[in-house]
């Protein structure tokens, strides 16, 4: 929960609620699929030691962040990039942003020095792009 108060979200919203806000032009378009650390313990990811993190989405709404939660008000966790690109184009989503503050930048197997310096980001902040003006399709 401290990383959504760090990031600035401000609600939470279902699943069902997005029909409507998208209805009343008070979605925004672009949703952010980010990194949190894993709540639900089910499924083949169980152990939570092996898999500690899981892929959330924020929507904006009324250009306020507001966090996707089930519909039993927990957040909602997919554990792959790919289902959450089919979950988000289900729900009318053509484009997103991706973002990861939990895990290490560079630091792949093979690295090498020279290209250490070239992944790092310096202070990634809670700075999401601002959503503008426009809303709805």
């Amino acid at each position: 929960m401290d990383q959504d108060v760090n990031l600035g979200v401000t609600m939470a919203v279902t699943q069902a609620d997005l029909v409507y806000l998208r209805q009343t032009a008070r979605l925004g378009e672009f949703p952010v699929v980010y990194r949190v650390h894993r709540q639900q313990k089910g499924g083949g990811f169980g152990d939570q030691s092996k898999h500690p993190f899981s892929w959330g989405v924020l929507v904006y709404v009324d250009t306020q962040l507001a966090r996707i939660n089930s519909a039993r008000g927990f957040g909602r966790e997919w554990n792959d990039l790919a289902r959450v690109e089919v979950w988000l184009r289900a729900q009318g989503f053509r484009y997103w942003w991706t973002r990861n503050d939990l895990e290490p930048v560079g630091e792949f197997q093979g690295l090498e020095e020279d290209d250490e310096e070239a992944g790092t980001v310096e202070n990634p902040g809670s700075n999401f792009p601002d959503p503008g003006t426009e809303f709805g399709y």
